[in-house]
């Protein structure tokens, strides 16, 4: 146990990242089983009822095994964003703690990873009128306009902000023409004056091909599962294609075939490949944080001891 400037006690957390596909579910199963912890699922999708095929859920066993939390807590069109994550994630943490048990965070969310341990950063207050002009310009010209955009004016952001994530290009042009600074300059200048856990980061990763032909083979589990079946509910249920969540690789793509705009062939094509691609895009992200520590998934040993070791010199 160790102690913040304040004297007070500090949770100790296990934090398992990496790319989709890569294994996280089922280490931090046998982790949490070994440890006698509890998980908290750090996926911006798996908190999303009804969406259980195309999220990759833990599956009901798995979840009666070990508990989780921050799975299916909204519907899909209700907001859930990093603040709301930190915020359910604070209690959850506070009563494990007291009730001594080991807490994982496990996902590939990493801004809600970095903002749980480090901070939300808050910027300058929401531009309205601004906002407003960059809807527009988005809903005339459409989202790879509006992307090219900012890379004309901050190509620092659009280095991290993906084409399709509407609502973080316009949130980096409204901070830039607020401040006169790059969003991506103004978090690095984010400084924690208090550590509010004590954490060890460990990263899982494969060989590229390994990864790739992880993720085709999921993707073809997902429609051997009843992914068509999950996301023609949804839409009968009243869930938009424009909503958030329906925009995620899987079920656009899905949606897409199921209105007849692609054949289903194409539609398991443009799946696999955003997949990999956003894969991509969660390793980037990931090994520019210092503190990870890299490790094959199949070294269960090494893990173990990574895990044990931590939990033994902050031992509750």
């Amino acid at each position: 146990m160790t102690m913040n400037e304040r004297g007070e006690d500090r949770p100790s957390l296990v934090i398992i990242v990496g790319p989709t596909g890569v294994g996280k579910t089922g280490l931090a199963l046998k982790l949490a089983e070994v440890c006698k912890g509890e998980i908290i699922s750090a996926d911006s999708m798996q908190v999303y009822r009804h969406m259980d095929i195309g999220t990759a859920k833990p599956i009901a066993e798995e979840r009666k095994r070990i508990q989780h939390h921050l799975i299916d807590i909204v519907d899909p069109d209700e907001e859930f964003n990093a603040a709301l994550f930190v915020k359910r994630s604070e209690r959850i943490i506070e009563t494990l703690y007291h009730e001594r048990k080991r807490i994982f965070i496990v996902g590939g969310t990493g801004l809600y990873v970095r903002a749980l341990v480090g901070g939300l950063f808050d910027g300058p207050d929401a531009d309205h009128d601004l906002r407003d002009f960059y809807h527009d310009i988005c809903d005339r010209y459409g989202k790879v306009y509006l992307h090219e955009l900012l890379k004309t004016r901050d190509s620092l952001a659009t280095e991290r902000i993906h084409v399709n994530d509407t609502m973080r290009i316009i949130r980096a042009l409204e901070v830039l023409e607020s401040t006169g600074k790059s969003i991506i300059t103004m978090q690095g200048e984010h400084a924690f004056k208090d550590r509010v856990y004590d954490y060890k980061v460990v990263g899982l990763k494969r060989e590229r091909e390994n990864l790739y032909e992880r993720i085709d083979r999921r993707v073809d589990q997902m429609m051997a599962e009843g992914l068509v079946d999950e996301v023609e509910k949804l839409i009968r249920m009243g869930y938009g294609e424009s909503l958030k969540p329906m925009q995620s690789m899987c079920y656009r793509h899905i949606a897409d075939y199921i209105k007849g705009r692609c054949d289903k062939d194409e539609a398991i094509r443009l799946v696999k490949r955003d997949t990999r691609h956003y894969a991509r895009r969660q390793l980037t992200w990931f090994k520019k944080d210092k503190d990870v520590i890299w490790l094959d998934p199949e070294d269960s040993s090494a893990m173990s001891n990574e895990v044990e070791n931590f939990f033994e010199e902050h031992a509750i």
